[in-house]
């Protein structure tokens, strides 16, 4: 890995992987209620202390870095693979439809129902079930990936977004006074549902998906010549982009069913890594991980200090940043074109 990364972007990677500790160290300590930093060296622990930094905050700051590093690699991998820098895994329907099956297990399914605390899951899993029927109707429409033009399958995407956002619309009208604040909020995204129980196996799923991407990064590079040339050159083109979509939108689909909907990741940092040391994926992929766990780590912080006690969805503010950021990608791209 490190043989394809040149000094800038290695210390460019120290940087990000630098402020990654910064905002992970002040994410734990400080919140609603503050922990001492001596303390938690020293180990002297208040009980209260305990209880919040390992069954709260812990699990909170865990699914936060894992969010963001899967939001903004996955982010990097399609913006590659579309040869696109405005390409967001939320274009190809893949967070609309894990949210949508998130929502339709809130509003149709009984949690308290089943059996041996299996309830918990039921939300999860019903947005990555949904999230992967979404890449198979795009596979199915796309007649496999088989088009040349890779616009094609991001123009479906939109299209499954527009109808899945259609039936979260409806599911919300129907939804009873108890289950719309949740699922309003659920909808913004939140990473205070965080429970040890449903993060462990996404996290290895998680690390798994992008330790695959990493590994193809160098074929990404090779595609950035265009597919016809990637292919002259021992590419195979087609399952490159099987495993990019299908690896995206397992990590995206994940991501959603755990947080919600955290919008705009998966858009700046990449370009932002992009933008400071280069375009080598290698390079891309890890800073892409290590910039988008600092700015979802620092978007909780700033969302439950804004106005504590209270609580603000993380996904008004990492969509604060991203809107303006998108607008200023689309003029800077006109004006290049003219």
């Amino acid at each position: 890995m490190l043989r394809w990364i040149n000094f800038r972007q290695s210390l460019t990677l120290a940087v990000f992987l630098l402020l990654g500790v910064f905002a992970c160290s002040f994410g734990t300590i400080y919140g609603g209620f503050d922990i001492g930093f001596t303390s938690i060296l020293s180990g002297e622990l208040k009980k209260l202390e305990t209880e919040i930094l390992l069954n709260i905050r812990g699990p909170r700051i865990t699914l936060a870095v894992m969010v963001g590093a899967a939001l903004g690699v996955s982010g990097a991998a399609l913006q590659g693979l579309f040869r696109n820098p405005l390409a967001d895994p939320g274009l190809i329907g893949v967070s609309a439809g894990a949210a949508l099956g998130a929502v339709s297990a809130i509003v149709f399914l009984n949690v308290e129902l089943l059996p041996f605390q299996l309830g918990k899951y039921l939300i999860p899993l019903a947005a990555i079930l949904s999230s992967c029927a979404v890449i198979c109707l795009i596979f199915i429409l796309t007649n496999g990936f088989k088009k040349s033009d890779i616009t094609y399958v991001l123009l479906i995407g939109i299209a499954l977004n527009a109808l899945a956002t259609v039936g979260i619309g409806l599911l919300t009208f129907i939804s009873t006074d108890s289950q719309l604040r949740g699922l309003t909020y659920w909808m913004m995204g939140s990473f205070g549902a965080a429970s040890w129980g449903l993060l462990v196996p996404a996290f290895f799923i998680i690390v798994l998906s992008i330790l695959t991407l990493i590994f193809i990064a160098r074929k990404l590079d090779i595609m950035q010549l265009g597919e016809v040339e990637a292919y002259r050159l021992g590419v195979e083109v087609k399952k490159l982009k099987m495993m990019v979509i299908l690896i995206s939108a397992l990590m995206v689909g994940i991501s959603v069913s755990l947080s919600g909907i955290i919008g705009f990741v998966g858009l700046v940092v990449p370009h932002l890594v992009r933008l400071i040391a280069g375009t080598n994926h290698t390079y891309l992929f890890a800073g892409s991980a290590l910039l988008g766990i600092t700015i979802t780590v620092g978007a909780d912080l700033l969302s439950r200090m804004a106005i504590s006690p209270a609580e603000l969805p993380v996904g008004l503010a990492t969509s604060a940043l991203g809107a303006p950021f998108f607008l200023f990608l689309v003029i800077r791209l006109r004006k290049i074109e003219y």
